[in-house]
């Protein structure tokens, strides 16, 4: 089976690297998927979660990341996912984002709902 090298980097570290079958992102122009031998494509990433369906020694499985601005890269089998920001789902503390998004609601400040809303999505599809 064909595979895909997949890195996902925040601006702070490599958040998660290996092989996959698929990766589905969240751009500006709506969501992708790439799969193996898709046509190379350079995308803005919108704030939204990814999910990644792995393969290799380990056998199959999901990765799923929320993701906060950035680039998307794939060329000859090789997809970059370069984010501003990006939390692997199991590392996100679900009440301190349900907090966060209940204080961001209560200011009324947009950006942060959002952030706190696209963490607790990558939660809910990782589960």
């Amino acid at each position: 089976m064909a595979e895909l090298h997949v890195e996902l980097v925040a601006a702070d570290r490599q958040v998660w690297a290996g092989e996959a079958s698929l990766v589905v992102a969240r751009t500006t122009e709506g969501d992708i998927g790439i799969m193996p031998s898709h046509q190379p494509v350079l995308v803005v990433l919108q704030s939204g979660p990814v999910t990644i369906r792995t393969t290799g020694e380990s056998g199959e499985g999901t990765v799923v990341a929320a993701v906060h601005g950035g680039f998307l890269s794939y060329t000859d089998g090789k997809l970059s996912l370069l984010a501003e920001v990006a939390e692997l789902a199991d590392e996100i503390d679900v009440e301190r984002a349900q907090r966060s998004l209940e204080q961001a609601k209560a200011e009324t400040d947009a950006e942060a709902e959002r952030r706190a809303s696209v963490r607790l999505q990558a939660v809910a599809a990782e589960r």
